[in-house]
């Protein structure tokens, strides 16, 4: 429930923040709270994605993206994640999740997220993700048409296996 309240905080405060580029990078700040560690006392590995998914609604915020999808009761959809961890978060430290969309092909927009704390790198994510519509998925040109960047052409994609 504790993550709920920092979701919709993090979207609301999102749409305040300076608008961003489909392209641009958005970082959020959190702490960790001891209901986020697991027995080791350390951040959960499942709380660093549920982290990851509010750091994604900042990104979908500060692009303007939310409000139309909203308008036309769209919703973005995790379509898969792969994540690398090196370091541990302990509780009541404070660090920051880089987020970017690092491009698209037809159907999904992959995006990176990159957990730091006090600049020292913890853990590393890519998600593929798509926008639903009412009954079926959007495509990309959808998506990109409501930003205005219609015809923007995705960056080249790293390797990724999914």
């Amino acid at each position: 429930m504790l993550l709920f309240f920092r979701f919709v905080l993090c979207t609301i405060l999102g749409r305040l923040r300076s608008r961003i580029d489909v392209l641009g990078t958005s970082t959020v700040t959190f702490t960790v709270l001891p209901t986020d560690c697991d027995l080791n006392m350390h951040l959960n590995a499942g709380r660093f994605v549920s982290f990851m998914d509010v750091a994604r609604m900042d990104l979908i915020s500060r692009t303007r993206l939310l409000q139309p999808l909203l308008k036309r009761g769209w919703r973005p959809v995790m379509g898969g994640i792969t994540v690398r961890y090196r370091r541990s978060v302990l509780p009541f430290e404070r660090f920051d999740i880089r987020s970017r969309v690092l491009g698209w092909d037809e159907k999904w927009f992959y995006i990176e997220h990159i957990v730091e704390k006090k600049g020292v790198f913890c853990a590393q994510a890519y998600v593929r993700t798509l926008i639903r519509k009412k009954d079926a998925s959007a495509t990309t040109a959808e998506v990109l048409a409501l930003l205005g960047a219609e015809g923007l052409a995705s960056p080249p994609l790293p390797e990724l296996s999914w």
